[in-house]
């Protein structure tokens, strides 16, 4: 396997991550399991709630800083980083 070749696979693994991650919180916790959800109570809110308005967009922020924390070690890893260290 070539190193390019490693560097967009590796790439490709991190964002299917991501994108799944995304997925479960906004989609199946936010709708789907939104009923169940809602039998877990956490200050006073029904989680399926606080999925479907607010912890999605949270898990979302977060999800860019793990993508863009994760993608600057893939980049040194791969030496394709643009840091003149």
């Amino acid at each position: 396997m070539s190193k390019n070749s490693s560097y967009w696979t590796s790439n490709l693994k991190l964002v299917g991550l991501c994108l799944v991650i995304w997925f479960v919180v906004s989609y199946l916790f936010g709708i789907i399991l939104v009923e169940p959800l809602n039998a877990i109570k956490i200050g006073g809110y029904k989680l399926g709630f606080w999925f479907a308005q607010q912890g999605s967009i949270y898990v979302f922020i977060a999800l860019i800083f793990f993508y863009a924390k994760r993608m600057g070690k893939l980049d040194k890893e791969h030496n394709v980083h643009e840091d003149d260290e």
